[in-house]
């Protein structure tokens, strides 16, 4: 058994940094009881508490790779500290049998004044490894970071990009038994993406241990056996991966048919309901699937020429296409009254992860709101590692120096005298989410 995690649990206190007590401040802290000044303390335990993990309990085989699933804020990170040895549980332990390499932020354990030689063999003595074991690695490690012209450049100077592919390269050719890794696909180009994903699946195959964390359903799907889901701090499934993430798809879906509380909004978005070209009500799509966004609203009054903005986000924050009235001018020329409007994003190449959906309005001026923009909607898009990088025709796409995917996506407005809209082909002007 390569890790066994024994109810493992993680406290903090809201507002107060996690540190290290040198012996000059618990002196100081004795001294301050014994005078009766303990208010300090007194307010720190009057700060209220968050449960990051609670009784969180597994076990991983030798040479089993395991996906951790679950929301922002789920704690997976926070398990991956623990089990890295960078922080502490509160309560519950852990016991590890190898040793522990991690990618959990771009850039940890490296020194920011040395070079990216001296860090190659900084983070190899971490692990244990002698300067020989290192020296026959050291090659290989550089060339799959794509850093050769920069290896002797102090990383300080380096782009995240090129911090995060030399970490990464250190984290899987040095050899530990137990590799954890955070989200390596969201920093870097397609291509090294995928090149991450095939190094993975090749550590797996040479018996070595992997904590893989992602939001990418199909890579998960596809490197890892075995899948966790944690949801607010406590383990919900363990099992077989196309089962634990068809069921955390399904309930994160549940929650995506946003109904929100009425406001004062002139135009308020009731709900929003995502439907196939079959027109099933669903969250799962496949890359390349038709997406249809039934947007139920109720405008207060009669508003003319409003305009409406559709955003798909991938599960860094990133926008990946849009579809806009003030970019397209199809504004309609008026709402009023409780109504459905409908969006069509045509057969997007999607790569397989979890999605979400932000969508706003503004007025005739494009200035003025007339609902705050906010997430509406999740789903997620399926696939296999074969789909992942969407090499091909689509890759043309997607490596163009166009900030987002062009793809191309229809309005459906209701009868006020127009037809429904399409626009073929666009380019957002901006990858940022809109106001």
């Amino acid at each position: 058994m390569a890790i066994q995690a024994v109810e493992v649990g993680k406290m903090y206190r809201l507002g107060e940094r996690e540190s290290y007590t040198a012996l000059r401040d618990v002196l100081a802290n004795l001294v301050r009881g014994a005078l009766g000044r303990g208010r300090g303390a007194s307010a720190r335990a009057e700060r209220p508490i968050l449960w990051s993990l609670r009784n969180v309990s597994f076990n991983v085989e030798q040479g089993d790779t395991v996906g951790i699933i679950g929301r922002n804020g789920a704690g997976k990170s926070t398990l991956l500290k623990i089990l890295a040895q960078i922080t502490r549980p509160t309560e519950g332990h852990i016991e590890l049998r190898g040793k522990v390499g991690s990618l959990l932020e771009v850039g940890t354990g490296f020194h920011p004044e040395l070079t990216g030689r001296d860090n190659v063999y900084l983070c190899g003595a971490i692990l244990g490894m002698t300067r020989t074991e290192i020296q026959k690695k050291f090659d290989e490690i550089v060339a799959f970071a794509e850093v050769e012209r920069f290896i002797d450049t102090p990383v300080k100077r380096y782009s995240s990009g090129m911090y995060m592919r030399l970490a990464f390269a250190i984290a899987a050719h040095l050899e530990p038994e137990i590799l954890l890794v955070d989200e390596v696909l969201a920093v870097g180009d397609v291509a090294f993406q995928k090149k991450c994903i095939g190094k993975m699946g090749d550590v797996s195959k040479q018996g070595r241990t992997v904590l893989f964390v992602s939001h990418n359903m199909g890579a998960v799907n596809s490197l890892c056996r075995r899948s966790i889901w944690i949801h607010e701090g406590k383990v919900v499934a363990d099992g077989k991966s196309q089962s634990v993430v068809a069921d955390y798809m399904q309930a994160m879906g549940s929650g995506s048919l946003v109904s929100t509380a009425k406001g004062n909004e002139p135009l308020f978005i009731e709900r929003v309901v995502l439907r196939n070209a079959r027109g099933e009500v669903t969250d799962q799509f496949d890359s390349g699937d038709d997406i249809c966004l039934d947007i139920e609203y109720v405008a207060n009054g009669r508003i003319n020429r409003p305009n409406l903005w559709v955003q798909i986000a991938n599960s860094i924050g990133q926008g990946v296409c849009i579809a806009n009235t003030m970019f397209d001018g199809h504004s309609p020329d008026f709402l009023e009254g409780p109504g459905k409007a409908t969006c069509v994003f045509r057969a997007p190449r999607l790569t397989p992860q979890a999605y979400a959906i932000w969508m706003g309005t503004r007025a005739a001026d494009g200035v003025t709101l007339l609902s705050n923009s906010k997430d509406v909607a999740y789903f997620s898009v399926m696939g296999s590692l074969n789909d992942y990088g969407l090499m091909g025709p689509a890759a043309d796409v997607f490596l163009s120096d166009f900030p987002w995917p062009i793809f191309p996506y229809e309005w459906h407005f209701p009868a006020t005298g127009k037809p429904p809209v399409s626009v073929e082909m666009r380019a957002a002007a901006t990858a940022r989410k809109p106001d």
